[in-house]
């Protein structure tokens, strides 16, 4: 395992949440900045510790335009 992806949303409440895909892993922020701190910390917490992992972000955006 080299590398975790994670798709990030913005909260109906304000903020972030972000789910890992594969994985069992879901945490959320009220900005971006806590929000990466957040997934690290979950993922070290998943993974007992392990180092050298790469964390990807994927933001998403659904936005619905009518035309």
């Amino acid at each position: 395992m080299d590398e975790v992806i994670f798709m990030v949303k913005e909260s109906d409440e304000g903020g972030y949440q972000a789910s890992a895909l594969g994985h069992a892993i879901f945490t959320e922020a009220d900005n971006w900045d806590e929000l990466k701190e957040n997934v690290k910390d979950a993922v070290i917490c998943h993974f007992d510790d392990q180092t050298g992992l790469i964390i990807r972000l994927h933001f998403v955006k659904d936005e619905v335009v009518i035309v």
